[in-house]
């Protein structure tokens, strides 16, 4: 028999991913508000003292009630934020022997890189929680 006219055998396709479903205008706006509690912290390169407590203790204490997602948020972003703070005074004072002025960098590099990975992940709606962060809020 002749294969010339046979039709051809259609190429095996993966099976399809599946999406997450759509968010709902308010889970959006939950995830919005998760993810400018972390974001917020960023007010101190802006040159606001203490602006990376203060921007999301502002957020998280007017939205708490509101949303547990905010509440989660806020306050992980608060507590990772008075524990930077703590380790910026530590290494300010390692100054006067010299390994502050590296211990100071890698701080707040790690400050910046941490905020930014929690931020994505509060975009996605999932709650991050910060290493090396000392649980002032319960």
């Amino acid at each position: 028999m002749n294969n010339e006219h046979a039709e051809p055998t259609p190429p095996a396709t993966e099976a399809p991913q599946q999406q997450p479903p759509e968010l709902t205008t308010t889970a959006k706006t939950n995830t919005t508000w998760g993810m400018l509690c972390h974001l917020l912290s960023l007010c101190q390169l802006l040159g606001i003292p203490l602006g990376n407590v203060i921007g999301p203790l502002v957020l998280w204490l007017v939205k708490r009630k509101e949303d547990p997602f905010v509440e989660v948020c806020g306050k992980e972003s608060v507590n990772f934020q008075l524990s930077m703070t703590l380790y910026m005074v530590i290494s300010f004072l390692l100054m006067f022997v010299f390994i502050g002025f590296f211990t100071l960098i890698a701080v707040m590099v790690l400050n910046i890189v941490y905020t930014i990975i929690a931020a994505i992940k509060a975009s996605e709606g999932i709650s991050y929680r910060y290493p090396a962060t000392i649980r002032f809020i319960k």
